[in-house]
């Protein structure tokens, strides 16, 4: 496996490839890979706590639009890993971009970008994001392994 490929991930999760995830075509569905981006992006948002902070804070995040390229097809068996790390940060929202290596290929078989926004669900209104959420990212992304709690 090519490590240094997905090294710049903080979050990355291993899934294997389902046999019912295949198409007509005999490769993994197009939308499957918008769903191993999802999974990531829920680890992601995991590793940040956001459940306790929604819950302290009433803002949590909401998926704006999300993207996928395709480079290679996947199919079963396999294993892959998905990776996800956040690109951009701004006031009230950030950027993930998100990859599907293969074990298999040993090369990235998709790649895409997510952009999440913080939305206040008791006044249903767009958000800042909350400051507990900002930390927990810049210490996922910008941490040395060895400085983490």
């Amino acid at each position: 496996m090519n490590t240094e490929l997905l090294s710049s991930y903080p979050v990355q999760i291993e899934l294997p490839v389902v046999w019912g995830d295949m198409d007509a075509f005999q490769h993994v569905n197009n939308l499957v890979y918008l769903k191993h981006f999802e999974s990531a992006r829920m680890a992601y948002l995991e590793e940040c706590r956001y459940k306790s902070i929604m819950d302290e804070t009433g803002v949590g995040p909401i998926l704006r639009d999300t993207n996928c390229r395709y480079r290679i097809p996947l199919t079963y068996p396999d294993r892959i890993i998905v990776a996800t790390r956040v690109t951009q940060m701004q006031r009230d929202r950030f950027k993930m971009y998100h990859v599907v290596y293969s074990l298999e290929h040993d090369a990235i078989a998709a790649e895409g970008e997510s952009m999440v926004v913080c939305v206040d669900y008791n006044q249903n209104v767009i958000a800042d994001v909350p400051a507990l959420m900002r930390d927990a990212i810049l210490k996922l992304e910008y941490s040395e392994p060895e400085m983490l709690d």
